[in-house]
């Protein structure tokens, strides 16, 4: 790894509207800054509609490039992502590429940037769900081993990549996703129409998100999957609200599935209408991880409808539980989390952590150097 003085050229790679929600506060800081930067958008998610709205809802400027992959499998996906992002790359000449998460763009930046030897800033470094079955982890742990910055959002994170010899390039700055919340459910609460629009009382609803592959595309698991959530919402009489995911959508399509009464498909939305879905649910079913965050921030209980979990400070808190895919113990789990009361401490940090991942970016010392923190900050 090499010493750097301040950098003057940042690329920022992103590619799915999780990682653009991630991502916001960093741009902000980098425009509040004046850290000049190039946004490279992969198009991994890409619906032209609901991209604008997100970039517009979060006031971030539009990508310089776009690269338009699209859907594919993984290795022609992240090939394609590859390519894509090297020739930004040679064009650009930037001291240093910033990618978050677990994504095929995470790691398909990560790569491009690593075999040019230009150094990688990783957000949210060090998670794992100790399941090689989950392509993400895969892309975890190479991007974490690839990458000189390696931005953790709790003490426990920092504690996975020591035990991978990682030590020496380890900050912990905690989540974005807390500066994110913390910058934009205020403004969910008085934009946001979806309740009025989907006729929804605060606390009377469920919200269902479900879109991974191992949960998805397998029939009998999908369909176990609904008809828990579905016994449950009749069992205590409320209806589950599911924005469906494109994946979902074709893969309810391919197998003529018939989703239960109780649960009501409702077009993807965009973030702030999301947030506030999110903010006055009773309580959250999701397979996916940044749900399980946001959730455990905004104070509503939430039950995973997975195994395994690379967030497992929301279930030690208390704001989350994993139920797996049984019907049976998916309903065991509601019961358990409904009611339950947002009195956890958020263990993601305090809302500055794209704050801390600047502060590191334009120190003029060597990325290594400078004291871990001992703790999450709070």
């Amino acid at each position: 790894m090499s010493t750097q003085s301040t950098p003057t050229n940042v690329v920022i790679v992103l590619g799915t509207r999780p990682e653009i929600i991630k991502f916001a506060p960093v741009i902000r800081e980098c425009l509040d800054r004046e850290v000049p930067f190039t946004l490279v958008h992969t198009g991994q998610h890409y619906s032209p509609d609901l991209d604008e709205v997100f970039f517009d809802q979060l006031e971030l400027p539009a990508p310089d490039v776009h690269l338009g992959v699209g859907s594919d499998s993984h290795g022609k996906q992240t090939a394609a992502m590859l390519e894509g992002v090297e020739e930004v790359l040679f064009d650009v000449e930037p001291d240093v590429v910033l990618v978050q998460g677990d994504t095929n763009s995470t790691l398909a930046g990560a790569l491009a940037a690593a075999k040019l030897n230009i150094e990688v800033g990783h957000i949210e470094a060090g998670l794992r769900s100790f399941d090689r079955e989950m392509p993400e982890e895969t892309n975890r742990v190479v991007v974490d081993h690839i990458a000189d910055y390696l931005f953790t959002p709790t003490s426990e994170t920092r504690e996975y990549l020591e035990r991978e010899g990682l030590s020496d390039r380890i900050f912990v700055t905690g989540n974005t996703v807390v500066d994110a919340a913390h910058q934009y459910a205020d403004v969910a609460a008085e934009k946001s129409t979806v309740l009025d629009e989907l006729g929804l009382e605060p606390g009377e609803f469920y919200l269902l998100t479900a879109h991974r592959a191992e949960n998805v595309d397998q029939l009998d698991r999908f369909t176990s999957l609904l008809d828990g959530v579905a016994q449950f919402a009749d069992e205590t009489g409320r209806e589950v609200v599911y924005p469906i995911h494109p994946r979902a959508q074709s893969r309810i399509d391919a197998f003529d599935l018939e989703v239960p009464d109780a649960i009501r498909l409702v077009e993807p939305l965009d973030f702030l209408d999301f947030l506030r879905l999110e903010s006055t649910a009773a309580l959250a079913f999701t397979d996916s991880g940044g749900v399980q965050e946001e959730t455990c921030i905004l104070g509503t209980p939430c039950v995973t409808l997975r195994y395994t979990t690379e967030r497992p400070e929301t279930v030690y808190v208390g704001a989350n539980c994993l139920a797996g895919l049984d019907p049976v113990d998916i309903v065991d789990a509601g019961r358990q989390m409904l009611g339950k009361r947002p009195d956890w401490d958020v263990p993601f940090g305090d809302g500055r952590a794209a704050e801390r991942i600047l502060d590191r970016l334009t120190a003029p010392t060597s990325p290594t150097a400078g004291a871990i923190p001992a703790e999450t900050p709070q």
